[in-house]
């Protein structure tokens, strides 16, 4: 047997007002539409429900016993098809996962101790990035959030900028570019160590050092700029950083950072969801939080 939902809500609203007249008025219905809802619910229950009594109607004691009941489901019915509001960030319970190597080193901190000043009971979990670019990670649920250089292509995932920032070489102390004028030829004559996920030895500054007729060796490649950061502190390799994002890592390993000798592209650090967290009050919470970390600390 097929059950027109409808009819609970109209169920609800006879056993509330107790009469044809002000269930119809409660309902926006007219009173004959709401005598006929009456006739299928008898129908469906096997009960009269409401029957009269004098000048009014009674209710029936079947009618009686499912009232609480009937409302109850009416009201649990309704909170499913009203959006929901801002979450209580102190009984909030759970635990986000954040694709975000670097900015888990210079952000980090200052985004858990913003999350549990508000939220004791959330958690944060940093996960590697991925290899791949195309946000499989957020699509099949792995990750909630994605926080670095968006280059999604899925259409249902969101990107929203956070930081463009620029890029600097950096070395050790006591390196010889570190002395004098740091020309494209010294540059080039220098051992570098490249910071790529996908694990690449060339991008935009070989295309510049080719155009000047100069190639550079790139010695090593490894997934993040933190960890080309460290083979910088204790090798003569040249590193290449995003001053805003990885400044707090040069200066805690005593590093030195030195202007390119060419204009690079700046790098756009950005947050990436799943369309489906668009709705989900929690996770817009979190990225309220991602975004006013990121305005205040960097």
């Amino acid at each position: 047997m097929q059950f027109d939902l409808n009819l609970l809500v109209a169920l609800d609203a006879l056993l509330e007002e107790g009469s044809v007249g002000g269930a119809a008025r409660r309902l926006h219905l007219s009173e004959p539409a709401t005598s006929r809802a009456l006739g299928r619910i008898r129908a469906a229950t096997g009960d009269p429900i409401l029957v009269r009594s004098g000048r009014s109607m009674v209710p029936t004691p079947r009618a009686q016993a499912i009232r609480t009941e009937v409302h109850a489901l009416v009201e649990r019915a309704q909170a499913v098809f009203t959006p929901p509001g801002a979450p209580d960030p102190s009984s909030l319970e759970r635990t986000f996962t954040l694709l975000a190597s670097d900015v888990a080193i210079s952000v980090g901190p200052a985004l858990l101790a913003r999350v549990r000043a508000e939220a004791p009971k959330v958690a944060l979990r940093f996960l590697a990035e991925g290899s791949g670019t195309e946000g499989f990670e957020l699509r099949d649920g792995v990750a909630d959030l994605d926080i670095g250089v968006a280059d999604r292509t899925l259409p249902e995932i969101r990107v929203e900028p956070l930081l463009t920032d620029h890029v600097v070489a950096v070395v050790r102390p006591g390196h010889p570019l570190a002395a004098g004028p740091l020309t494209r030829e010294r540059f080039a004559a220098a051992q570098h160590v490249s910071a790529s996920r996908r694990g690449h030895l060339t991008g935009p500054i070989d295309d510049d050092l080719a155009a000047h007729g100069l190639r550079r060796t790139v010695a090593m490649a490894v997934p993040t700029f933190s960890a080309a950061m460290f083979v910088v502190a204790g090798t003569d390799l040249v590193g290449l950083m995003p001053w805003r994002l990885g400044g707090p890592t040069v200066a805690a390993l005593g590093l030195v950072a030195l202007d390119p000798p060419m204009e690079l592209p700046s790098i756009e650090i950005s947050m990436s969801w799943h369309q489906r967290y668009d709705a989900d009050g929690a996770h817009g919470w979190l990225r309220d939080r991602v975004r006013e970390t990121f305005d205040q600390n960097l």
